[in-house]
């Protein structure tokens, strides 16, 4: 009984003293200083060892200007602990009243104290850092390592150039870090990334980031540098350049080819099909291994049927048909099947032929993840068929047996668009509210384009009546039927004219001219949107993808440039925002991106 007391009333002191802290945090993420002073004061006396308490009294202190206290605690703290963080304290707290003489000094006898207790570089280069006194948290770090040569600062030294703008300072001592100490090239290449990827104009960061690479694997012959510079490129999204120095890797050291597969891999995620192919037809040509010339024979033939035209079908096809009689119908050639299924039904528009394979894979040994992507495909083609109800079914199970995983949250998506294509868009909104919060970044912004057109439609016209024929569209344009699907929208325009669903059905329209390379109509479509619906959701859309179309495909730089640069300077939270950015900048001539 009586432990059982003690038990309670320590766990209800926890409990008040966690409640306390909190409440502290409160007044102070609010700006209430004198209100967070006093508790910080009082949790303070409750820990007086406590770091992070003291120095949030000392804060509040600074904020409410009581400047001679917050050296007095400070002072008393030193003098108890002969610290050196606390003389940056000190200092710190006279550069806010201008008194830079004192402020000077205090830093000085700081960075005298790391020269006799070099242990001291931990909390002062820190609190410089934290302080943005930049200047002195380098002098720290360098003091400490002069003194101490085993001390490693060079990570802290290196962003300290980088913050300070002494780029080249930077490229050279972490370039030089990560050779020395292998286990922190992730880090390093991390942070690199960041100063090369921020928001401002990093070009000359990332040309100097280049040549310090080139120059280095000119002047070293160890292949540390070839894959650093590899690595450079595919942050660049320049991946035949990668594939460069992958091959030069590689011939020197042929054991694997782990890294050209996943190049060949990156480059077609990112949509250069080209590189792709050139990369997987080199691994064609290299190895003897079975699952990797499977895997890889896969990769081209998706690429390929991508890029087909109707003339081409039957030589696709008879391709496929050979090359799974070459690997034979096992689980481990389930990728060729799947992909010569969903050849076969939405392309050669025989459906049957298409589910029977896959009926037949899912015999097979398959394991878990296997068995979701065979299923994945028949209910596409059980929706394909308007089967919507069986397809619900397939979907339904795959996120049943893979829980949380992407797969699942696929399977949802899809489970939803066929909720929506047969026009029950309550259950639909429903799951694609759940699917904005996914994990994966393109099945989150495709549940939050479908939950704001049922969404906003449903509001403006709560007949749906617009809404179950823009659906009809969206499912003809899964079809793949496209002359349909532009009939369909094109009805949409003519009776439902100025209402809600026209600039959607305008951004839809000019999708499908453009999958026909009928630029001239897409254009059209996109400039009614900006003509029209200037302060509409869509309107980044519109101006985005008439640059891709001057930039990319009618190579009209000087009309492509002006709209690149509304999606940067007028809407800075769209998805294309970075895209934009980029682009932009190889059009005003910044190359070395």
């Amino acid at each position: 009984m009586k432990n059982s007391i003690i038990y309670i009333v320590l766990f209800w002191s926890a409990f008040a003293f966690s409640q306390n802290e909190q409440l502290a945090q409160y007044y102070y993420d609010k700006g209430d200083f004198e209100k967070a002073k006093i508790s910080y004061e009082e949790l303070l006396n409750s820990s007086p060892s406590n770091t992070q308490y003291f120095l949030r009294t000392i804060d509040c202190y600074q904020q409410l200007q009581q400047f001679d206290t917050a050296q007095k605690v400070i002072q008393d703290r030193y003098n108890k602990y002969k610290q050196g963080v606390f003389l940056v304290e000190l200092g710190y707290n006279f550069q806010l009243q201008k008194n830079d003489a004192k402020a000077k000094s205090y830093y000085e006898q700081a960075i005298e104290k790391i020269k006799t207790n070099p242990n001291d570089v931990y909390g002062v280069g820190n609190s410089f850092e934290k302080k943005v006194l930049l200047e002195y948290a380098l002098r720290a770090y360098q003091t400490a390592m002069s003194i101490q040569p085993n001390y490693n600062f060079n990570f802290q030294i290196g962003m300290l150039y980088g913050q300070l703008g002494q780029t080249d300072q930077m490229i050279d001592l972490l370039l030089t870090e990560s050779y020395k100490n292998p286990q922190n090239a992730n880090l390093i290449q991390t942070q690199l990334s960041r100063f090369m990827n921020g928001e401002t104009d990093n070009t000359a960061f990332k040309d100097a980031m280049r040549k310090a690479l080139i120059l280095r694997t000119q002047k070293d012959q160890d292949v540390f540098w070839n894959h650093y510079l590899s690595w450079f490129y595919v942050q660049q999204k320049e991946f035949g350049k990668a594939f460069i120095q992958e091959k030069a890797i590689y011939k020197r050291d042929p054991e694997s080819l782990s890294s050209i597969v996943n190049l060949g891999q990156f480059a077609l995620n990112e949509d250069d099909t080209d590189t792709a192919e050139e990369i997987f037809n080199f691994i064609l040509q290299t190895t003897k291994d079975r699952d990797l010339l499977i895997q890889t024979n896969s990769s081209l033939m998706q690429i390929k049927i991508d890029k087909a035209q109707e003339k081409e079908y039957p030589l696709i096809n008879s391709e496929l048909q050979q090359l799974l009689i070459t690997y034979e119908i096992t689980p481990f050639t389930l990728s060729l099947q799947i992909i010569q299924a969903h050849f076969l039904a939405f392309s050669l528009k025989k459906t049957e032929e298409g589910k029977d394979i896959i009926k037949k894979a899912l015999e097979l040994n398959l394991n878990a993840y296997q068995q979701a992507d065979a299923k994945m495909e028949l209910a596409d083609i059980l929706l394909l068929e308007e089967k919507f109800n069986q397809a619900l079914i397939y979907y339904s199970q795959i996120q049943l047996d893979l829980k949380n995983d992407v797969m699942a949250h696929e399977a949802s998506l899809k489970a939803a668009k066929t909720s929506y294509y047969k026009g029950d868009f309550e259950w639909a909104l429903k799951q694609f509210k759940e699917l904005k919060a996914a994990n994966t970044q393109l099945i989150a912004n495709d549940a939050l384009e479908y939950f704001l057109l049922i969404n906003d439609n449903t509001v403006a016209d709560s007949t749906q009546t617009a809404l179950k024929q823009f659906a009809k569209g969206d499912f003809l344009m899964y079809q793949n039927k496209k002359q349909e699907a532009i009939a369909q929208f094109q009805g949409i325009l003519k009776t439902f004219k100025g209402q809600e669903i026209e600039a959607v059905t305008m951004l839809r329209l000019g999708k499908i001219y453009e999958s026909l390379k009928d630029y001239t109509s897409a254009l059209a479509q996109y400039q009614q949107i900006i003509d029209y619906h200037g302060d509409g959701i869509y309107i980044d859309e519109a101006l985005f993808f008439s640059a891709e179309i001057y930039n990319d495909e009618l190579h009209n730089a000087e009309k492509a440039k002006p709209l690149y640069e509304k999606v940067i300077f007028n809407h800075q939270d769209s998805i294309y925002f970075v895209d934009a950015r980029k682009k932009y900048r190889e059009l005003r001539g910044d190359k070395n991106l």
